[in-house]
């Protein structure tokens, strides 16, 4: 009976040594696998209602306070707001042109506002008649990529960065585009088409466009990795990060991922996907390789919290991820400074 007893508190204290060993090579992987470290808050006083997208300079953030009807202009090195930009009816989409020194904003009330990049004076007002949403910009090109309209009014259009004329070049999608990206080496547009459950291919070259049939509804926020070939959408029924090859239109996978997301992005360095969701995490996927990818971390935000924007290296080379915090119950809105970690 005494050799039993021996032989079980051997066999219990090896148990509790394997279990410790395991718990500290799981909290050894969860330090290492914070890709995303929460640094500071930027207070956004007064302001009232959800956001919708960011743009950036490199030294200034603008967010589009939509349900506030004002555009943001943060100095990211001072962290506080400089400047609010006033009269714009639920603003969404925001670029900066650095080379026209020119703000780009657009309303869900159907105009383009653009307004001097220094003084935010308005200099014109393009009346696309509906719901303009998505804009990009082609720095090749100095052209601002415009997404707008409703049903079959849904185009992406085209001004002239430098004259601030509304061009000819227009693609009719017969929906309202979502979230577009602009190829930098090809001359494609890819284009979130929820109403259609579509991705539509743009060829900026010959007009010509394809659609690519998605089976997961609601595809919102896209990124796009030129260099392997992928496109990354998110969409929200089911909750998924799904990866497409831009050679053939296929699906290569569909990962869970956080619910009621807007903005997904890619870290080109890192291989990473950065996805917010509205429940109130932040995913962070691993690229392996162009076929594979895995979940790297699920990291706790805000609820509501589906505006984001990163943009890479910041002036000092260290990498900001931004989060676009609502007012909630005893705490205005913010913008969530997080650090990116290798």
């Amino acid at each position: 009976m005494k050799k039993l007893l021996t032989v079980s508190v051997v066999a219990l204290t090896g148990l509790y040594v394997f279990s410790t060993q395991v718990a500290a090579q799981k909290s050894a992987l969860a330090q290492a696998a914070r890709p995303l470290v929460l640094t500071e808050a930027i207070s956004l006083e007064g302001v009232k209602g959800r956001f919708d997208h960011f743009g950036s300079t490199g030294n200034r953030l603008f967010v589009s306070a939509l349900g506030n009807n004002t555009v943001e202009v943060i100095d990211i090195s001072a962290r506080t707001v400089v400047h609010t930009i006033t009269g714009i009816p639920n603003p969404q989409g925001v670029v900066f042109s650095t080379d026209a020194n020119k703000l780009f904003a657009g309303s869900s009330k159907g105009k383009l506002y653009i307004y001097d990049g220094t003084s935010f004076e308005l200099f014109k007002e393009i009346d696309f008649h509906s719901d303009v949403d998505n804009v990009r910009y082609d720095a090749a090109n100095k052209r601002v990529y415009v997404g707008y309209g409703e049903d079959e009014t849904g185009a992406i259009g085209t001004v002239d960065a430098t004259t601030n004329e509304r061009l000819d070049e227009e693609y009719k999608l017969g929906a309202h585009p979502e979230s577009f990206q602009l190829e930098t080496s090809g001359p494609n547009i890819y284009a979130n088409l929820p109403d259609l459950k579509q991705i539509a291919v743009i060829n900026r070259s010959t007009h010509a466009i394809s659609r690519w049939p998605v089976t997961l509804q609601m595809n919102f926020p896209m990124a796009l990795d030129e260099s392997d070939h992928r496109l990354f959408v998110g969409t929200r029924a089911p909750a998924r990060l799904a990866v497409f090859d831009t050679n053939s239109g296929h699906m290569i996978t569909a990962l869970p991922c956080v619910h009621d997301t807007d903005d997904l992005y890619y870290d080109a360095a890192r291989k990473r996907i950065y996805v917010a969701g509205g429940e109130g995490f932040i995913n962070v996927f691993q690229q392996k390789d162009a076929d594979h990818y895995q979940l790297l971390s699920k990291i706790p935000s805000a609820l509501g919290a589906r505006t984001a924007g990163y943009f890479g290296k910041g002036r000092k080379s260290a990498d900001r991820f931004y989060l676009a915090v609502p007012a909630r119950a005893g705490r205005g809105a913010e913008v969530w400074i997080y650090t990116v970690e290798d």
